[in-house]
């Protein structure tokens, strides 16, 4: 049975981390605003970018000439998943859930005689693959120290992607990363990004009604030319966003879950100690009673 020494040693050292958990939830919840209007603010650019293009590539995607960021190198022997987490931890299930994912991704693709490469953007997704998969990385990339992320970093993952696919390194890249919902729901999510998803029923009339008829100048390989690499961007600085709120929002519950423990290993060491304590008063007393009545 532990002494009143050791129960008060106890007491204090979950009092202080139940302080160091309440600062950081406070942390988190101050950072999940901005992070989350960020998140928030992007969706509606990339998806519309990523309809337009769609709607651009169908015209396109037939021509031999196409781009290959819009339909790939015609292959797909060799993959590339570009694997986003978060650089810290001590955020619940948030990295380990998008890991496993990857990690579901990785074998399924490898059973059907797949090359997969893995190109990770997060410290603790690079550590979480690389205990299975470390012959299959070809970057690891962090942004741990940066304040803020910005729209150069995704510029910086976006350039190593068309970098590979000139090398030749890949026929398919796909994203994989954690969409933000709500403070308590993150859902790991797979996203391609070359060749660009185009709808089968892209660039196809529809069955009755008027249909608009477009004329681009310069013309749509020009257009493409600039407007794939900047996709590319966009839809990696996204994911980044969305990432990073997901990540201070399940920081926050986790923080939370962990402060509300520590209160309830308080309470219940507290009533112990105070047990033993009086058991202690007790017994002393009946070693005096017994004492004074030998005498």
């Amino acid at each position: 049975m532990p002494s009143l020494k050791d129960l008060r040693g106890r007491i204090n050292s979950v009092k202080s981390t139940r302080k160091i958990t309440q600062a950081m939830k406070m942390v988190a919840a101050a950072k999940l605003r901005r992070a989350q209007a960020q998140a928030e603010a992007a969706r509606p650019y990339a998806e519309r970018m990523e309809r337009m293009l769609a709607s651009l590539g169908a015209a396109v995607a037939s021509s031999p000439d196409a781009p290959r960021m819009l339909v790939g190198t015609g292959e797909d022997r060799a993959h590339l998943l570009v694997v986003v987490t978060a650089d810290r931890g001590l955020a619940g299930p948030f990295n380990t859930n998008v890991s496993r994912m990857a990690r579901l991704v990785i074998r399924r693709l490898e059973s059907e005689g797949k090359t997969v490469r893995i190109l990770s953007v997060g410290r603790k997704g690079a550590a979480y693959l690389r205990r299975e998969f470390a012959s299959r990385f070809v970057g690891e990339i962090s942004f741990m120290g940066k304040k803020r992320i910005e729209f150069a970093d995704a510029e910086e993952i976006a350039q190593r992607v068309v970098a590979l696919l000139e090398d030749g390194a890949f026929d398919v890249c796909t994203l994989i990363y954690n969409r933000f919902r709500s403070v308590i729901s993150q859902i790991p999510t797979e996203q391609r990004l070359i060749p660009a998803p185009i709808p089968e029923t892209a660039g196809q009339p529809a069955a009755a009604g008027p249909q608009a008829l477009y004329e681009y100048e310069p013309a749509e390989e020009e257009i493409l030319s600039t407007l794939l690499p900047r996709n590319l961007a966009i839809q990696i600085y996204r994911a980044l966003l969305e990432n990073n709120a997901g990540f201070y929002g399940s920081q926050m519950t986790a923080m939370d879950n962990a402060t509300r423990n520590a209160g309830e290993m308080i309470n219940k060491l507290t009533l112990n100690y105070n047990r033993t304590r009086q058991a202690n008063i007790t017994k002393e007393l009946i070693e005096i009673i017994s004492g004074a009545e030998a005498v």
